[in-house]
């Protein structure tokens, strides 16, 4: 995995993101979203590959 400096922070993300607009709890506006164990494997695999930049704007569950 590739990283890149995050602003002046001196903390390093990976240059790949896991945006987690699909993840929370299914509802009539999004019936697609995975609830907690179900989205947990692609959290893992993320992870695993070692990307540690997740992408949780407040939006997603407005």
């Amino acid at each position: 995995m590739e990283y890149v400096r995050f602003g002046n922070t001196g903390m390093k993300v990976s240059k790949l993101c896991l945006g987690t607009m699909t993840y929370g709890h299914p509802n009539e506006r999004w019936p697609w979203a995975l609830n907690e164990a179900d989205s947990k494997p692609f959290i893992k695999k993320a992870l695993d590959l070692g990307i540690n930049f997740f992408d949780t704007a407040d939006i997603y569950s407005y």
